[in-house]
């Protein structure tokens, strides 16, 4: 099913277009807030990235997996965000909305839901850490599930390249952690 919506996408077909995106469009953002740390420029190297696979749809071959073609473009959206990036320091560790509303019902309590948040900003700063490669390989593999196959074809590297990256990039975020006192071995 997946190809006929490729076929027709290429072929300028609107609708499987907006099927492909409707499809897509998730996976694409969650790498995209993954490397980026930030929802609202994740959201916009998404948005790009989206754009700039349908305008090049022309270009991919059907004769290997969408996902990881997607996911490169993606990914490599947001190295060049990255490398433009100028240093800053940030004096609010809490994000973009600078705090969290508990609602009843909607959560266990208040006290998990800022640990669970904490747990996420400390993974999110040690995955920023990683060198922008890293940090798409290691979105890839455990956000996205993909493959080693599939993170080569998505980032041009041979399978045990990528087994080598992410056996480093854990290494470098577990001495982190024990670094800064969050887990001892």
């Amino acid at each position: 099913m997946e190809e006929e919506w490729l076929l027709l996408a290429q072929r300028g077909e609107e609708e499987a277009v907006n099927r492909l995106v409707a499809t897509y469009q998730q996976s694409v953002f969650n790498l995209c807030y993954r490397m980026l740390g930030e929802y609202t420029e994740a959201e916009d190297a998404a948005q790009e990235a989206l754009i700039k696979a349908v305008m090049h749809l022309h270009t991919y071959d059907p004769e290997r997996p969408f996902k990881p073609w997607l996911l490169r473009i993606a990914s490599n959206e947001c190295i060049d965000r990255i490398r433009r990036r100028k240093p800053t320091v940030s004096l609010d560790g809490m994000g973009d909305d600078g705090a969290w509303e508990w609602q009843a019902g909607h959560s266990p309590n208040p006290e998990t839901e800022m640990l669970q948040h904490e747990r996420q900003a400390q993974i999110q700063e040690l995955l920023g850490s990683l060198p922008p490669l890293d940090r798409s390989i290691i979105a890839m593999f455990y956000w996205e599930g993909l493959s080693y196959t599939e993170i080569g074809e998505a980032t041009g590297l041979s399978v045990p390249a990528i087994k080598s990256r992410l056996f480093r990039a854990r290494r470098v975020m577990a001495q982190l952690l024990v670094e800064e006192g969050v887990y001892v071995a």
